[in-house]
This record gives C-alpha cells, structure tokens and sequence, in this order.
C-alpha cells in the first residue's frame, strides 16, 4: 500500500528529526513536511535537515506551500494550485470536491489528496467527508488519489476499494 508519512512537529512524541529519521526507515511512498505554521525561513532551513534525512533513505521528501531549492516536489491546497507551479515542480494538490481534483489534474498535478475521509482529531467538529466522497473523486479523475484524515490500518482497505491508490496519516507517524 502506498503511504504518505504527514510531519507534525507539535503533536510528535519523540525528538522530531529522531522521529523522521525512523518513518523514513520504514520506507514510505514519501514524507510530506507539512509544517504550516513556519515562516519561509524557518520552513526552508528545516526542509535541509528534513531532505537530508530522506536522502540517506532513498525517500523523497515533498514540500508543503513553500517551494524549497532542492525538494523538486510541492504539495499545496487547492487555492494555491497552478499551472505554473505544475510546470516548475512535481505537484500535487489537496482537494475537497471532485470538481476541485477535476481542475488540479487539468493544471498538471501528478496527485491529489483528498479529504478528509474519517473523524480525526485535526479537524474537531468538522464532519468526515466519508468514502462516497472519495469514490467519487477517484472516479472523476485519471491520476492516483491518495486519502487522508482519520486514515487506521483498520480503515485504509476501505480507502483503497474506493479507488484511493493510498493513504497519508500524520498522527500514527509522528508517534510510532
């Protein structure tokens, strides 16, 4: 199954770069450095150390919002998606309608993240999307699909027969 290991500094239980250095050993489909509360400056010296890590474990490594010199993949919310950005970087897009993932993968986007599929703990109150939603994103377009948001190993079969090509989780990462 193809997994994306979501960062977390805040909610992580170990000495962060500790804990990267440990998901990246477990050799998933990418980690997403998802630090969104960090200026460009402090974003772009983390991503060194982050890139680093991944490098040594032959596990790409794709930045979230800021394009980083030296991280060829970006990862950025519907509303920041272009084909600009799609011409300069391997992109991929979050999208929460199939009309959203419709329009990323016409811009150029390699992927789309969609969600958030199940209850989680990152978007109290918020109802889950469920996996009608991610059924119908995956029918609506030819690139792979990967979900996220409450994502278990108890739930993620259901992600993938409803045509997710994999998973991301964040919380199950940052405290393995």
């Amino acid at each position: 199954m193809l997994e994306i290991a979501i960062t977390n500094r805040h909610i992580c239980k170990a000495d962060y770069f500790t804990q990267i250095e440990k998901v990246a050993s477990h050799k998933p489909f990418a980690i997403l450095l998802r630090e969104k509360d960090l200026t460009f400056d402090k974003y772009f010296t983390l991503s060194k150390e982050i890139n680093r890590i991944c490098m040594a474990q032959a596990v790409p490594l794709i930045s979230h919002t800021y394009a980083v010199p030296g991280v060829p993949r970006l990862h950025v919310p519907f509303a920041l998606a272009s084909e600009a950005l799609a011409r300069e970087h391997s992109l991929s897009v979050s999208v929460h309608s199939p009309e959203e993932a419709l329009r990323a993968e016409a811009m150029g986007a390699e992927f789309v993240i969609a969600g958030h599929i199940f209850a989680t703990g990152s978007k109290p109150g918020m109802p889950p999307r469920g996996l009608a939603f991610l059924r119908e994103v995956c029918e609506a377009v030819d690139i792979p699909v990967f979900a996220i948001g409450g994502i278990t190993m108890q739930n993620a079969q259901q992600c993938l027969d409803a045509g997710a090509a994999g998973i991301c989780r964040m919380s199950y990462w940052m405290g393995v």
